[in-house]
């Protein structure tokens, strides 16, 4: 684990750049065109190429080196932000589209490249502490780049946070370049490999990726699905959260906003290391029940956000819904690591397009539908969408379940258990 340590490290650096750069853009573009349209078009373009990029990076981390991609795409989006330094400022409007196009793609195939390598590196045993340090890293990153993003811009300007960026980068691309770790299952480990990935050339694109899925392992289609709808929910808190901090405090409007997500950060942070201690003590991994059980008290934690209670019991909830965001996360990410290595790759490619889009659709109809209904609304409607989706999914569960144990009450049992769908036996091998 010391060199995923490392590994976690240079991640979370570039994961700071990554915040850093998504508010320094933002307010960039802004103030270069003074369009809002143009804003909102940069966004929705570095979101439509981050969904696309989702079916090509399936593709491509199944084939190609996994540790090369992640460099080399540390790598682009440096170059992409030196060029932009380097611009005239007649050019720069036309190179913030080609750098939305250039970190929307990188950044997804750099997350399914390194989701995908994190059983090979760390041990299928190890996978869900190793992704809760992820998680941990991802979650100061973020407080961090967002809590400096307004200073940074405001005294050294937006062409120094271009730079650190660019820098936090180039560090990660080294760390990466310079750890001797693998990422991809030996040849010898993974005799199934060939099988597989003929299979999924024989599917062609990512649909037929998707039905041979629905097929073969429908609990992972339906897992897959269930972060699509948080997609949703989440798009619409984020979309509501200025709204609803406004109307609490309008001389100071961020403060609601800035005290949420630390919050919400430090239940992130939380849960990894609860998690940790809990899997390691009695060496198990929670499965598609806690999932289910995660998603649904997430949900219902940022439902209570906005309910207009009392300072207190909000900032309970908004750490309620950290623990439980990074609880299901962790749990979601090794259950679709327990895949064979072979298919790893196309199965978070899948999954990453399926939340941008979920992300990307509830940015429009949340910001439409707040034109007439009050963010408690909007945000129980998309959230409790998600629940009802998860109480379908623990219907399912328990009703598998009960199949399970009269089968294995009856003669021939042990046979009938043999028939478990492919999802069953990846959690059970794992």
């Amino acid at each position: 684990m010391g060199h995923f340590r490392l590994l976690v490290v240079g991640n979370g650096i570039s994961a700071y750049g990554s915040y850093l750069n998504m508010v320094a853009l933002n307010v960039f573009i802004y103030h270069v065109t003074g369009s809002a349209l143009t804003a909102g078009l940069f966004m929705a373009v570095r979101l439509v190429t981050s969904v696309l990029a989702g079916f090509v990076a399936g593709r491509l981390v199944s084939t190609r080196d996994r540790k090369g991609l992640m460099v080399g795409a540390d790598v682009t989006q440096a170059l992409a932000l030196l060029a932009l330094l380097l611009a005239p400022d007649g050019a720069r409007v036309g190179l913030l589209f080609a750098l939305a196009v250039i970190t929307g793609s990188c950044a997804t195939l750099s997350q399914v490249a390194l989701r995908s390598s994190v059983p090979e590196i760390v041990g299928a045993e190890h996978r869900a502490r190793a992704n809760g340090l992820l998680v941990t890293g991802r979650s100061l990153a973020m407080i961090a780049g967002f809590a400096s993003s307004g200073l940074v811009v405001a005294q050294l300007g937006y062409s120094t946070a271009f730079a650190l960026d660019a820098v936090t980068f180039v560090i990660s691309a080294g760390v990466l370049f310079l750890l001797p770790v693998r990422t991809r299952a030996a040849a010898e480990d993974a005799p199934e490999a060939g099988s597989a990935g003929a299979e999924g050339e024989k599917a062609g694109a990512a649909s037929g990726f998707a039905r041979m899925l629905l097929r073969t392992a429908p609990l992972l289609a339906v897992m897959i699905a269930v972060r699509a709808v948080d997609g949703l929910g989440s798009s619409s808190h984020n979309v509501a959260l200025p709204i609803y901090s406004d109307g609490l405090d309008p001389a100071h409007p961020a403060t609601f906003i800035s005290q949420f997500w630390a919050t919400w950060a430090i239940g992130n942070i939380v849960a990894q290391q609860l998690f940790g201690r809990v899997t390691k003590r009695t060496g198990r991994t929670p499965g598609e029940r806690a999932f289910a059980l995660g998603a649904c008290l997430m949900s219902a934690a940022f439902i209570v956000v906005f309910a207009g209670l009392p300072t207190v019991p909000t900032i309970i909830a908004a750490l309620v819904a950290g623990m439980a965001d990074g609880f299901t996360e962790i749990v979601y990410v090794s259950r679709l690591q327990a895949a064979p290595d072979a298919e790893r790759g196309r199965l978070f490619g899948l999954s990453a397009s399926a939340e941008n889009t979920g992300f990307g659709l509830g940015m429009i109809v949340s910001a439409a539908l707040l034109e007439s209904f009050s963010p408690l609304q909007v945000v129980a409607a998309f959230h409790g969408l998600a629940i009802a989706l998860c109480a379908v999914l623990l219907a399912v569960l328990l009703g598998r379940g009960r199949t399970s144990a009269r089968s294995q009450d009856r003669p021939g049992g042990r046979d009938d258990r043999a028939a478990r769908d492919v999802s069953t036996a990846e959690g059970r091998n794992s």
